[in-house]
Parts: structure tokens; sequence; C-alpha cells
């Protein structure tokens, strides 16, 4: 198959700035398109331009009504690093695509702060929640970001304060490899800038002795949740998480799922990692979405019901968590939807599920285990060792 559609990555330096082959591409080019932005930045051939439609989702459609002509599309930097030409590939057969990379604002932002690449987290917030960087958040941490306007950097400024990192340093660079290049430096808790609405910020995570450490290892403190009493708790947690497994942009069913704490630990844990948590309960529901929130994992996606039937209609999931509520027929249900490889956990803590749980796992096999935890708690004027209710736990691998 001939490829007939070209990606074009394009920077500050505009039609310059491209190599001679890609060059070429534009100058032979049907039809453009692109951005506002974008078409400034090209030379103008005389080739049909096209802005990009609204809503935005449209563009491959748009872009398929156009096959058997000479057509490119342009965007900023890499077209394959947090930009267009990855849904462009999803959605329209790789072979007819050809993608010209130009340097991206990731590596120009790490050439001017002279950071290396392999150091660092690479984020994007822009036209998404700015809330999910604030998982990110360590000390010593290096993250670059591409931001969603000119408010955005001042928004991630309070973040880093209110956890204990206001001194951290930041970096606001504005039309890097252009004429007007600019930077603007400063501090989080002081941070009064007004920037450019397309940059890209560096920011440099300092911690104050009193910051929040929120690792992205599951078991975080139990006090970090809003919760009514009800939820997984910290030890428990962790070795739930450990058997379900999170990977990079796999799905999680937390059925149940209360606070949301086992939902928004997974999201943590992996990039991309999703999760859909299932809740009869408007109280709860609010609890998890403010947890997820606040944790930085702001796309937990809430569904009201109860299973079984609450799992109509859902996406595969890659790892099913049943916090309470287990039987045969949630069980059924669970296994049913589950992928291949597919990780299933179920916590019991009352006899009437234990009892579910362990004629479960007599048919189907898997691991158990049963987990009991003590905490030091004020005994008088001394301390002792406080028991907390014990949880049998199930877990098995679909193969």
């Amino acid at each position: 198959m001939t490829p007939w559609l070209h990606v074009v990555g394009i920077g500050e330096d505009g039609f310059e700035g491209l190599t001679p082959a890609t060059r070429a591409v534009v100058e032979a080019a049907e039809v453009i398109v692109g951005g506002e932005r974008h078409h400034d930045l090209a030379r103008d051939p005389g080739a049909e331009r096209i802005s990009w439609p609204s809503p935005f989702d449209a563009l491959s459609a748009r872009l398929k009504e156009l096959r058997g002509r000479r057509v490119v599309v342009l965007t900023s930097g890499d077209p394959l690093w947090f930009s267009v030409g990855a849904k462009i590939g999803r959605e329209i057969d790789p072979a007819e695509i050809v993608y010209h990379p130009h340097v991206g604002a990731f590596q120009l932002a790490a050439a001017r702060m002279g950071w290396s690449m392999a150091d660092l987290e690479t984020l994007t917030v822009h036209g998404r929640p700015v809330e999910q960087m604030i998982a990110f958040i360590q000390p010593d941490q290096r993250l670059l970001i591409l931001t969603t306007g000119e408010e955005t950097p001042a928004q991630i400024a309070r973040f880093l304060a209110a956890r204990g990192f206001g001194q951290s340093r930041m970096s606001v660079l504005a039309n890097m490899g252009g004429e007007n290049e600019r930077r603007f430096d400063g501090v989080a808790e002081s941070w009064n800038h007004v920037v450019p609405p397309f940059n890209t910020l560096a920011v440099e995570c300092i911690a104050a002795p009193d910051a929040a450490l929120l690792p992205r290892v599951p078991g975080l403190a139990d006090d970090l949740f809003r919760h009514d009493g009800t939820m997984t708790k910290r030890e428990v947690r962790a070795v739930t998480l450990a058997k379900l497994m999170p990977m990079r942009g796999a799905l999680l069913w937390d059925v149940g799922t209360g606070c949301g704490s086992v939902a928004v630990e997974w999201m943590r844990a992996a990039h991309y990692a999703r999760a859909i948590g299932i809740e009869p309960r408007a109280d709860r529901r609010a609890m998890a979405a403010a947890n997820a929130l606040a944790l930085g994992v702001p796309k937990l996606e809430l569904i009201e019901g109860a299973a079984p039937g609450a799992f109509a209609g859902l996406e595969a999931p890659d790892a099913i968590f049943i916090g309470g509520g287990l039987s045969d027929a949630v069980f059924e249900a669970a296994w049913e939807a589950l992928k291949p490889l597919g990780r299933l956990v179920a916590n019991a803590v009352t006899l009437e599920s234990e009892a579910v749980l362990l004629r479960l796992a007599e048919a189907h096999g898997g691991e158990l285990v049963r987990l009991a935890v003590e905490r030091a708690e004020a005994l008088g004027g001394m301390r002792g060792w406080a028991p907390h209710r014990g949880v049998t736990q199930w877990s098995l691998v679909k193969r």
C-alpha cells in the first residue's frame, strides 16, 4: 500500500526548520490540515488549507474523505509524543501514513534546562485535567509538563505549595526555537508570572521537612482518604494491589468501590492505568471522586449501581477487585467479563462472605490468604497492639 498521508512535525522555526525531504513533502501536498498556528508557520505552497475540525474527534473521518490525494497534517514537534499522530495512527492503517518528526517541546525544554531526559518525567495536561500531575509530585523529581494554557503554571504552583513543595523551582518556556522565545523563572510558593498561553513548564520538586510523601507504590496512609470508616485499610490495600498487578493502560473494575482507595491507588501505580468504580451509594461515590481529584487521578470513572447488574455494557477489564458483596452471581458475571490473563481479587471480612469465598475457591482454585494486622495504639500511659478485623483474601488469574 502506498502512503498518501504525511504527518509532519513543525517547530517555531517554521518551514525553514524542516529537513529538505520533509519540505519537499509539504511543497508537493494537495491538501494541508492543521491549526491556525501551524498554517502560519508553514510556507504557502498553494495547497488547499483545512483547519482542525470541530469536534476534534471528527479528524480521522475528515482525513479518510481525502484518501487518494496527497495530504499533509501539520502538528507541533514530534507527532507521536503526546500529539495528534497517535490518534491518527489508531484510526487509519499505519501503512498509509508517513511520520516526519521534529524536535519537540520536551527535547527543547530539556536542552534549555540542561536536564537529562532519561532522568525526568514527561507529562501533558494539555486539554486534560491539570490535577493528574499531582501523582508525580515527589522529592527531587524533575517534571516537564505540556500545559493547557496561561493559567496552568499558577495552578500547578498551588498544588505544589499545598503539599509542602512550595520551594520547588519552576520555569515556563514559551515559543522555543522561534524569534519570540521567552523564559519565566520562579518558585511555586511565590509564582506570579503572566505567561503566554502556549508553553511548557519545567518543575524541580523540592520538599520541605513536613511535605506530604505520596509514593506511587500502593499503601498510602488511610488518613489521606476521605472515608466513613468502611475502606480497605492500608496494609490490606497494599497486598490487594500487589495481587491485582497494575499495568500501563490496564483497566480495573472496583466493585463496591466505597471511598475509592483501591481504584485510586491502582491508577497511581502505573502510567495511564484506568479504573471504573461501581458503587450504589451517592455519598461514597462523592468521597471517591474527591479522593481521586486530591491524589492526582481525576479520570476515575464512577458508576451508580450494584453488581452484577452494573457490569452491563462496561469495557472488559484487565483486573477486578471485589471488596464486598461477593456472591456466586457476582463472581460468575465478573469472571465471564474478565480478559484472559486478568486478575481477580476478592476480600471477605464477614463469616457469610468468607463462606462464599471458600466455596468458590474450592471450585475454581486460586490462592487463599488470611491477613491479620495489628497496630500499636495508646493503652493507658503506654502502648499496646490493637488488632484490626481480619481479612480473608482470594486471588486468581484467568488462564
